[in-house]
C-alpha cells in the first residue's frame, strides 16, 4: 500500500512539475536574468507576509522530507517557521487565523507561517499525531521543533502567547525577567 502511494505521489509531483514549467517557460524567457532574480525575490517576499498553505509535497520539500529521513528530524528550510494545524470546521481554528495573519505580516522575513488543513492532508496530521486541532509546530533553524495545541481566551492574549514563542523558540530572543 505505502510503495502504491509512493509511486501514486511520485506521478503527481512529476505531473505538477511539468504543468508548472510548460506555463513558466513563455514568461520567463522573456526575462533578463536580473529581471528573472528580482521577479523570484518579490514573490519570495510576498509570500512571507500572509500564511502559506502546505500541502504534503510543500511540506516534504519546505519543511522535512520524512519519507527520506524517517529518523532523524532535518529541516529543510531557510527561516524558521510555524505550522498550524487547522481544519475549516474547528472553531478555536477560525479565532487563531486572524492572529497569525498579524504575525505573518509582523515577522515577515524573519519566519514563515504555513497552514496544514489536517481534513486534506490527513498523513500530515498522523505523522505528527494530531488528534486535536488547532495543534502549532514551531521549528527552529536548528534543534528540535516544539508542539503547542489551543489558543488563550482572546485575540489579544494568542497574540501576545505566540510571538513570545516565536521569540524564543524560533528566534532565540531571550525574554528579560
Amino acid at each position: 500500500m505505502k510503495s502504491k502511494l509512493v509511486i501514486v505521489s511520485f506521478f503527481l509531483m512529476v505531473g505538477l512539475f511539468a504543468c508548472n514549467q510548460a506555463g513558466a517557460h513563455s514568461d520567463e524567457n522573456n526575462l533578463t536574468e536580473n529581471q528573472t532574480t528580482e521577479k523570484k525575490a518579490k514573490n519570495d517576499s510576498k509570500a512571507t507576509d500572509k500564511p502559506i498553505k502546505l500541502t504534503k509535497a510543500d511540506f516534504l520539500k519546505k519543511v522535512m522530507d520524512y519519507e527520506k529521513n524517517p529518523e532523524e528530524w532535518i529541516y529543510e528550510g531557510d527561516k524558521p517557521c510555524l505550522i498550524d494545524f487547522w481544519a475549516d470546521w474547528c472553531g478555536p481554528c477560525k479565532k487563531a487565523a486572524p492572529v497569525l495573519d498579524e504575525l505573518a505580516k509582523e515577522y515577515a522575513g524573519d519566519i514563515y507561517i504555513y497552514k496544514v488543513n489536517t481534513d486534506e492532508e490527513r498523513e500530515l496530521a498522523g505523522v505528527f499525531g494530531i488528534s486535536g486541532i488547532p495543534a502549532f509546530l514551531f521549528v527552529p533553524m536548528k534543534g528540535k521543533p516544539q508542539m503547542t495545541s489551543g489558543i488563550a481566551r482572546t485575540p489579544e492574549d494568542t497574540k501576545k502567547m505566540f510571538s513570545g514563542l516565536i521569540d524564543e523558540i524560533l528566534l532565540n530572543k531571550k525574554k528579560d525577567n
